[in-house]
């Protein structure tokens, strides 16, 4: 009896323990990857200390806006995503949708990257690192140890096409490289079998929902800023790292009239702040009713882009090590994405005193970063699944057998990127799914939606009703004009400038590859229309009427009651606006 009492009780939403566990959570989502391998190459590449010039514009017209939008919507509405959007403006449900496919995509893709750092660890407890010489079975003729003694005394000497081991390690030992998209080959089990590790980690993080989610916060977002304090007093102790910190932060005020400096701050913005995933919205639903989710967003956007700054440091200066060490210059060393973390700095920490130590450190390091990003967006897609419905998922042991199939379909989808050509592959997934014209458009009309449907003042009220106090004017006039104005500018300038992606060695994505790109793109943002259009259609009355109600807050809805143990308070207009309850509970009643 008391088996089958617990199979049918409805289960609590569940909150944070603390806000140390939220702020923790937040951290992890928006502080991953991106911050250590991708800002220091893009500040270097467009005009060092310069590059904060357009990158603080964007923060502060784009970043700390949505940033704020996002976590106060959540923690407003205690939803997820889907729900939170449809119970504050009917007609832009699609929001909510277009993220949670958004973050299925990156599901797939992102885990892949700690699948190629765990292979890199495992590695790293040998006696020499088989990345670091070339008398390994997979090596060719063609591999060259590249020390100093090489290029100052013998560079007339080197082949043509000859390559580094750490470079041979890691297209030959590690993903077996095919030469084009066209030729994906088998599965490499050795990567599947870490990838299958990974996503079994990252499964029990998440099947307790925010109980399990809250406490390995704890370690997986602090454990990494141990390790990149490490290395920085590791780096700047290195000889050549002067050199290495003034290539980062040389100014050159020139770059700043090229339009493509501009559009990578922008892409960086979105890229780090996790903006459009409907994480934000889905972490901020667990918190207490009146927690101050204003000062909140402006500690989290300080740590994020504190960290990425802190993160060059600590990368440059390894790279000017290497540089002085091969008696080359920086730019010949300076790699972005997984150039940096699987091919530069492998072979950087080769050429250290205990170098063992320090691979183990650094990919231990990126292990931790991707995994909290990782498990977190999971936790965002089972909390919008489980708000839209309830009475269905939080019964028993539901939520962890959906858990459990999703983490599955995920892992199976994925195993095309541990084949020869996965390579190839998880650029495409990483091009088009989650980033560029997904997360600008979905800005656009988050803008839109806040902005001129349900309208900043009200939204201001909202937040006020939980804090305490308004937030400032300036968030008003940016969901309104700036933020919506600046999205569109850089999203036109995204699709003027478009050309086939660069796969790397001279190989572009084929007709088949662009094709699934963008059909990865329009998988989600079509949610927006297609809901406008299913919403349209089931809601009663004339054209006008029906418009109008869709665009008025769903107050007093069944589903945000049927939200029990929470403390919520659920009002959403205090006015008594109309609502639209069956567009809401769809057919969980």
């Amino acid at each position: 009896m008391a088996m089958e009492k617990g199979e049918t009780q409805l289960q609590e939403r569940g909150q944070w323990a603390s806000k140390a566990e939220f702020l923790l959570a937040v951290a992890g989502q928006i502080i991953g990857l991106g911050n250590v391998w991708r800002f220091p190459y893009l500040c270097y590449k467009n005009g060092g200390g310069v590059f904060f010039v357009p990158y603080l514009l964007f923060l502060v017209l784009c970043g700390v806006p949505l940033f704020l939008l996002e976590t106060s919507l959540g923690q407003f509405t205690c939803l997820g995503g889907v729900s939170a959007w449809r119970s504050i403006c009917p007609l832009f449900g699609g929001l909510g949708y277009a993220s949670q496919i958004m973050i299925l995509h990156g599901c797939v893709y992102y885990i892949v990257i700690l699948a190629w750092a765990f292979f890199f660890l495992c590695s790293s407890f040998q006696s020499v690192l088989p990345w670091s010489h070339c008398n390994n079975t997979w090596n060719t003729e063609d591999c060259v140890e590249f020390d100093r003694h090489n290029l100052t005394t013998n560079t007339s000497g080197l082949m043509e096409n000859a390559t580094s081991p750490v470079m041979q390690f890691w297209e030959k030992e590690v993903l077996k490289l095919s030469p084009s998209p066209d030729q994906l080959g088998s599965v490499n089990w050795r990567l599947a079998l870490c990838l299958l590790l990974v996503w079994v980690v990252c499964y029990f993080c998440v099947w307790k929902g925010v109980k399990s989610t809250g406490k390995v916060v704890y370690l997986t977002a602090t454990f990494p800023y141990v390790m990149l304090f490490v290395l920085l007093v590791r780096g700047v102790s290195l000889p050549g790292a002067s050199t290495g910190i003034i290539y980062y932060l040389k100014p050159n005020a020139t770059r700043l009239s090229d339009p493509q400096v501009w559009m990578d701050a922008g892409t960086q913005i979105f890229f780090s702040y996790g903006i459009c995933l409907g994480s934000l919205t889905a972490l901020g639903s667990y918190n207490r009713y009146n927690n101050d989710c204003y000062k909140d967003s402006f500690l989290l956007c300080l740590l994020n882009s504190g960290t990425s700054f802190m993160a060059g440091f600590a990368i440059f200066s390894v790279l000017g090590f290497m540089a002085e060490e091969q008696g080359v210059k920086i730019s010949e060393v300076a790699q972005s994405g997984p150039g940096l973390a699987f091919i530069a700095f492998p072979r950087a920490v080769s050429m250290m005193p205990l170098p063992q130590l320090w691979a183990v450190c650094f990919f231990l390091m990126i292990i931790m970063l991707g995994l909290d990003t990782q498990f977190v967006s999971l936790e965002a897609l089972m909390t919008s699944v489980s708000d839209l419905y309830p009475t269905l998922i939080r019964r028993g042991h539901r939520r962890e057998l959906l858990l459990l199939l999703i983490c599955t379909i995920c892992f199976l989808v994925g195993l095309v990127m541990v084949t020869p050509g996965g390579l190839y592959i998880f650029q495409i997934y990483d091009h088009f799914s989650c980033s560029g014209a997904s997360l600008l458009l979905l800005s656009i009309f988050q803008s839109l939606a806040v902005g001129w449907v349900y309208g900043p003042e009200r939204f201001c009220e909202n937040i006020r009703s939980m804090i305490g106090y308004y937030p400032s004017p300036v968030f008003r006039l940016c969901w309104r004009y700036l933020t919506p104005t600046v999205c569109i500018a850089t999203f036109v300038f995204s699709l003027v400038s478009w050309a086939p992606l660069d796969l790397g060695k001279g190989v572009v994505a084929p007709g088949w590859a662009t094709a699934l790109g963008w059909l990865l793109t329009f998988s989600s943002v079509s949610m927006l229309p297609l809901w406008a259009l299913y919403a349209l259609i089931n809601t009663p009355g004339s054209f006008t009427q029906r418009l109008r109600r869709l665009c008025q807050p769903a107050a007093d809805s069944p589903l945000a009651r049927k939200h029990v143990g929470n403390g919520c308070d659920m009002t959403l207009d205090p006015r008594g606006y109309p609502t639209s309850e069956k567009l809401l509970v769809g057919s969980i009643i």
